[in-house]
């Protein structure tokens, strides 16, 4: 396997429904793991590692840069090749557990719903729900010709702090007229913390997730 990763396994035996759980800049593959029991027991849930490792610790799916103004960009290379990595990992997942590989689900937070963005647009085949947390949609890191593939399967929930400090919530409000003008399902809400998931905010994505899989 090309990441490391933790898992959950499904109560069921086989054809499990899957959910891949993608970290924040800076974390690790326990950060969201800990949703992990609060979720449907029938899902194989997966909480992977970002590639790159970070000084004193934690972990990255690319780096952040920041000038002398403190002007950050992304590292749009190492984004794209996260991206890939990803992809590549659901396809390594399918074949190594017993799940079902036209039920996955993305599961992001901050720059892991960047990155589950990224994967869901570039490879919609692999993929069937997603959920974006504290995200936005970053053009820079989808392919060309996007209005060429299929979409209709895909279904979005997206979701971001009023007051997040972190990623400005008029990033995240531009995702639904995104998704929307490739004609892809998406749900959107808003709630007043910062750069966190608030205890409603989980509720309504698992009632969410609980109706898709």
């Amino acid at each position: 396997m090309t990441l490391q990763y933790i898992t959950r396994p499904s109560s069921l035996k086989e054809n499990s429904p899957l959910l891949i759980m993608c970290h924040g800049y800076g974390s690790d593959e326990n950060d969201l793991f800990s949703f992990a029991e609060e979720l449907p027991k029938e899902l194989f849930i997966i909480s992977v590692r970002a590639p790159h490792p970070m000084q004193p610790y934690g972990n990255a799916w690319y780096a952040i840069n920041f000038d002398a103004n403190q002007n950050k960009w992304n590292d749009v290379e190492q984004a794209i090749a996260s991206r890939d990595e990803i992809a590549k990992f659901i396809d390594e997942v399918c074949a190594k557990y017993p799940v079902d590989k036209n039920n996955v689900t993305l599961l992001g937070f901050s720059q892991g719903t960047i990155l589950s963005y990224a994967v869901a647009l570039t490879y919609p085949e692999k993929v069937k729900n997603i959920i974006a947390l504290s995200g936005y949609i970053s053009e820079d890191m989808l392919t060309e010709n996007l209005k060429l593939k299929a979409y209709s399967h895909l279904d979005f929930y997206c979701s971001h702090g009023r007051v997040d400090q972190v990623i400005p919530v008029d990033w995240a409000r531009k995702a639904p007229k995104f998704l929307n003008e490739l004609n892809i399902k998406n749900t959107y809400s808003e709630f007043p913390v910062g750069h966190g998931v608030a205890p409603q905010n989980f509720y309504e994505l698992k009632a969410w997730l609980e109706t898709r899989i």
